[in-house]
């Protein structure tokens, strides 16, 4: 089969990594004047006749190397500035090429989203979905780009101090996952070296002990604090929350708080939020008094059926055009902007919210 990459006979190009990922470094001149170099090395130990030859041939692959560079320069983007991609709706010879998770992480900027609190934990749950069940379909480039969004995750986290709790299980998941496939290496269970994947899972266990050994620090501020806050205000913010373990987790910040996060009557609106009566029957928890424990059959249901999903904001899919981008809601109502170049009479209704397992779905094949 024909070759298709660059010429065999070159020592490749110099690279520098940068926040966005990696970009070339050497110029066009230098790598002219290596090469020069490199003709009049091998030419002192050639003779005359073997010389003409070399030299011949090198002239013709110095040609080629500078057509084929001056081709990559012009043709490589590593950033692009629609923030979108296009879906196939049917499996076609394109589908692999085009449709990959590699190609989607480089073009929904999912680096930019993770500095976004409303999309934070929609790209982290994203994330832990692949670790648990894609991290063998990843290709060698979707691979690099998941690595480097998780770095910039735990940085973040590291720097900022918040969500510590969902990087955790992001990478107990991941390392987990990890030790399986590297013990079935024989049967090829992932893509690309096992030297390589070890020194991720090294990364990863690194991490973990950072992130073990984070500690919160106190801020000193002289002005208003939660605490100062009057009760029902406090109970309205508790009442706002959708996950049981952010509710115990603000509990353990006062007395006051532990005593409204162990409400039953709060337990009760998160049970019914995320599940369904005939649930509740199944897994009745009763008190000696007889009372419904509503706070330990929240987390006994959620052993045994899934909770509902609620972001800030989610990636978005328009059944018209077959596109999936982010929604930029500021674009939105000062251009009228639908974030991606939608043909349809009425764009906003074509629109459709994309959860992390849908959009693992949408590059299955």
């Amino acid at each position: 089969m024909p070759f298709l990459g660059q010429d065999w006979r070159s020592p490749g190009w110099s690279w520098i990594k940068t926040e966005d990922g990696w970009k070339r470094c050497e110029s066009c001149s230098q790598e002219l004047d290596s090469e020069n170099q490199y003709n009049i090395n091998h030419s002192i130990i050639l003779n005359s006749e073997d010389e003409e030859i070399f030299n011949e041939e090198c002239e013709y692959t110095s040609k080629k190397r500078k057509k084929d560079h001056f081709r990559n320069d012009i043709n490589t983007q590593c950033f692009y500035r629609e923030k979108w991609i296009y879906v196939h709706k049917e499996s076609t010879k394109e589908r692999h090429g085009y449709c990959t998770l590699g190609e989607a992480f480089n073009r929904l900027d999912f680096s930019s989203a993770i500095q976004d609190i409303r999309r934070f934990n929609y790209v982290v749950k994203l994330l832990q979905l692949i670790a648990k069940s894609q991290l063998t379909s990843l290709s060698g480039v979707a691979q690099k780009n998941y690595f480097n969004i998780l770095d910039k995750i735990v940085q973040k986290v590291l720097h900022d101090h918040q969500n510590p709790r969902l990087i955790k299980d992001l990478l107990q998941d991941l390392s987990s996952t990890l030790c399986i496939l590297i013990r079935g290496v024989g049967k090829s269970v992932l893509v690309g070296n096992i030297n390589i994947w070890i020194c991720r899972l090294e990364t990863i266990l690194t991490w973990q002990q950072q992130l073990q050994n984070l500690q919160m620090t106190k801020q000193v501020n002289n002005g208003l604090t939660l605490s100062d806050l009057p009760l029902h205000m406090l109970n309205n913010i508790l009442y706002r929350f959708s996950d049981g373990w952010d509710i115990i987790t603000l509990g353990q910040v006062t007395p006051t708080l532990y005593m409204l996060s162990e409400d039953r009557q709060l337990w009760k609106k998160l049970c019914q939020y995320h599940f369904a009566e005939k649930q509740f029957c199944r897994h009745l928890i009763l008190s000696e008094k007889g009372h419904i424990e509503w706070k330990l059959m929240y987390f006994a249901l959620q052993k045994y059926y899934p909770t509902k999903e609620q972001y800030g904001d989610t990636l978005h899919f328009c059944r018209h055009c077959s596109i999936l981008f982010w929604k930029d809601y500021h674009l939105a109502l000062l251009f009228k902007d639908s974030g991606h170049p939608c043909t349809a009479t009425d764009p906003d209704s074509c629109f459709m919210p994309v959860s992390p397992q849908h959009f693992i779905d949408l590059f299955k094949f």
